[in-house]
């Protein structure tokens, strides 16, 4: 037997904005990473670690270890990594060269736009790419609160620095193919530290510390930001700096990552009405025999059944959705039963 659901028998309720931690276990602040040391390998220009390294929750050794988010050096001209070959031609062409403009191409949509903060346009960029399995649909504006540990980094040249959106203070100030972009500066929750938007100067020239990308994932910090100090990248060209790595120690010196993710949930409401002379029968063995009768006299007038599953089928009678109930209810002609089943999605 089948109902169809009338009008006012189903509800949408407007999306609502679930935020969680974007770590593993629901964890608010990433305090202890580890990595692969097959993966961190620098060995040879081509080598995994010349790209990215993934950092992880546990030892990965760990069955339960699982990739938090990967971080990457590019350099506009390839320098602070090896050359992928020593031919005629080649040089300058390494693992940093093709970070920046995989990440100049995500960002700008072509390969000569350069990468600016403020009125800065550096050689370099970090990346800290959150992994696809951690956030849902967005990261969550005013969350970032990144701690960057490292001798004179900052305004004031702090040991460590204090690195947040200022999507409460300022908001978006850009777009771009990976969606909207926000300032990163020195400040927390949000909030710019000061008044000032461009809070330091590089080469004479006032900037910031990058971009924050929520609907992908990313964080694409200015290398030059950390010029002067022991986190500034090296530069040589085809010699393997290891930039990426070192940045990775500021952060797991620190002990302070939080970012939040947000995922809109979209929820509606089928109210089941099972009516006093409805679903008092039953296709069970136990009740009907292999004719499909009726085992027990006593039951033909008087049955007694227990709901225990809502099926939701299409109007081609295909079933689209189960709801199980938590407890069986009981049904027969002098009962009637309303169930709600909610479906997110």
């Amino acid at each position: 037997m089948y109902t169809r659901f009338g009008d006012n028998d189903i509800v949408t309720r407007q999306a609502q904005e679930l935020v969680t931690s974007t770590w593993t276990n629901n964890t608010n602040n990433l305090q202890v990473v580890h990595t692969a040391s097959a993966q961190a390998n620098f060995s040879t220009a081509t080598s995994s670690g010349q790209f990215f390294i993934e950092v992880y929750n546990e030892a990965t050794s760990s069955t339960s270890a699982e990739v938090q988010y990967a971080i990457a050096y590019g350099h506009k001209n390839g320098s602070g990594s090896l050359d992928f070959t020593n031919d005629t031609g080649s040089f300058g062409i390494g693992a940093s060269k093709v970070i920046y403009n995989q990440y100049r191409q995500l960002h700008y949509n072509n390969d000569t736009t350069n990468f600016k903060f403020g009125n800065h346009t550096p050689d370099d960029i970090f990346v800290i790419n959150i992994d696809r399995s951690r956030y849902k649909q967005r990261l969550t504006l005013g969350s970032l609160n990144l701690h960057i540990s490292g001798t004179s980094v900052g305004v004031t040249a702090q040991q460590t620095i204090h690195l947040t959106d200022d999507s409460v203070t300022n908001g978006q100030f850009a777009d771009s193919n990976l969606g909207p972009v926000f300032r990163i500066v020195s400040g927390s929750n949000g909030v710019l530290s000061g008044s000032v938007t461009n809070q330091l100067t590089v080469g004479g020239e006032a900037t910031n510390y990058g971009n924050f990308y929520p609907q992908a994932g990313l964080i694409i910090l200015n290398a030059g930001a950390f010029s002067g100090s022991t986190l500034a990248p090296t530069v040589t060209s085809n010699t393997a700096g290891k930039n990426h790595q070192r940045l990775l120690n500021g952060i797991s010196e620190s002990g302070h990552f939080i970012v939040d993710t947000t995922e809109e949930i979209n929820s509606q409401f089928y109210f089941v009405r099972a009516r006093n002379n409805q679903f008092n029968y039953t296709n069970n063995e136990s009740f009907v025999d292999s004719s499909n009768n009726i085992r027990f006299e006593s039951m033909k007038l008087n049955p007694k059944v227990f709901i225990t599953t809502v099926g939701l089928y299409n109007d081609a009678f295909e079933l689209m959705g189960v709801a199980k109930l938590s407890q069986p209810v009981t049904k027969d002609f002098t009962k009637e039963a309303l169930i709600r089943v909610k479906l997110d999605y």
